[in-house]
């Protein structure tokens, strides 16, 4: 392998224009962009013009030139198909979450890798994170005092940092493209999770959950591994605020612990706050995430104990990393020096096998708006319990 990794880019949407493409122009001395692919002709125009990059209309066109690598950044319900076309040809995958929406398809790029024998890396970037890693380090070497896992986030969406960076919205697509992306998320979502759901279950499970709460799922799941946390039983989901809220709660250790997790859209006030913080018997460890539109601010590290009545709160700030830029940086030593891969399609199929019980969970209560048939309910409350079965 060439010490550059040739690699394409599919999908320019906000996340490839606002960070993946220029990262991997800064990183020109591990990467060279060949190009990007894109049926949009405004985000195609918009491409070559602030980034001087070749652009092409889809990922077939862009794969006929010489690559090592990609980066798929194209919409969620495309991931599993450009993933396992991409590994076909025998290219490592850098992949945007959610790699997939089920275990099932998380399976068969499983499958597609191992006959490739290449890398793939599935965008949790907050894994990078200096502060999260930091934060691993601080935990207990076990969780006999963990009573309680918080995850909250509220977001207004990606509107109060248009300003911050150019961008060229993907808005000038043909009505029958849209429509078949529809109907393909919709077929995927009802594979994933066993059954046809009602529109907000399906709404709720692909938007809150898979697409914006897995990153939160995901890092959790990271230090609940470190303290040797295993997998719980869900005991609480549901979908609200007419589809902008999605939540979930897990027991953990047989009932010593809770996870609870919420992601909430608030589209009118410009703020966003994601923490993940870790309640135990004498401590307090806290994560503050800022936007992840929004680079080189640092996430807040806090721990909080007391010694006696004084409480002392202690703040740590590794440095100033970037995850996106750092999460890049890992995928070409996974390529170059065979590294081994931090975010895998295991963990992914992880994730997402507890995103889809979370869903189940919440068909099997009948608490849809639409409502859903006896059949349903009892399907899906089969595997509803547990974290993972």
């Amino acid at each position: 392998m060439r010490d550059r990794v040739r690699i394409g880019v599919v999908g320019a949407g906000l996340i490839a224009q606002w960070e993946h493409i220029p990262n991997l122009l800064r990183l020109s001395d591990r990467f060279v962009l060949v190009g990007v692919a894109e049926p949009s002709a405004s985000a195609r125009d918009f491409v070559s013009r602030h980034f001087g990059v070749p652009t092409f209309p889809d990922s077939d066109a862009l794969l006929g030139e010489p690559l090592d690598a990609v980066l798929i950044a194209s919409p969620d319900f495309t991931h599993v198909d450009e993933t396992v076309k991409a590994l076909s040809r025998r290219l490592h995958v850098f992949c945007e979450k959610p790699l997939c929406y089920g275990p099932v398809h998380a399976e068969a790029i499983i499958a597609a890798r191992k006959e490739a024998g290449t890398v793939v890396q599935v965008g949790y970037m907050k894994r990078y994170d200096p502060a999260y890693e930091a934060c691993l380090e601080l935990l207990p070497d076990s969780a006999a005092k963990l009573s309680y896992v918080s995850v909250e986030v509220n977001d207004p969406d990606s509107w109060p940092y248009v300003e911050v960076h150019p961008c060229a919205l993907v808005n000038d697509l043909p009505e029958e493209m849209l429509a078949a992306g529809r109907a393909a998320k919709a077929r995927q979502i009802a594979e994933a999770l066993g059954f046809e759901p009602a529109p907000d279950i399906r709404r709720g499970f692909g938007d809150r959950y898979c697409s914006s709460l897995v990153h939160d799922v995901n890092a959790t799941i990271g230090l609940l591994d470190r303290l040797g946390v295993p997998d719980g039983e869900i005991v609480g989901a549901d979908f609200f605020a007419d589809g902008r809220g999605g939540l979930g709660t897990v027991r953990l250790l047989g009932g010593q612990a809770d996870w609870q997790m919420t992601h909430l859209v608030v589209p009118a006030v410009a703020d966003y706050s994601e923490r993940i913080a870790l309640y135990f018997e004498d401590r307090i460890i806290e994560l503050v995430f800022p936007s992840p539109y929004l680079n080189h601010f640092p996430t807040r590290l806090a721990v909080r104990q007391s010694d006696g009545r004084r409480l002392e709160t202690r703040e740590i700030r590794p440095d100033y990393g970037e995850a996106f830029v750092r999460e890049l940086e890992a995928f070409w030593s996974s390529i170059a020096t065979g590294a081994p891969v931090r975010n895998t399609v295991e963990q992914a199929k992880r994730d997402q096998t507890l995103l889809c019980n979370m869903a189940r969970y919440v068909a099997s209560r009948g608490t849809s708006a639409e409502g859903k048939g006896k059949g349903d309910r009892e399907a899906s409350a089969q595997s509803a319990g547990s974290a993972v079965a």
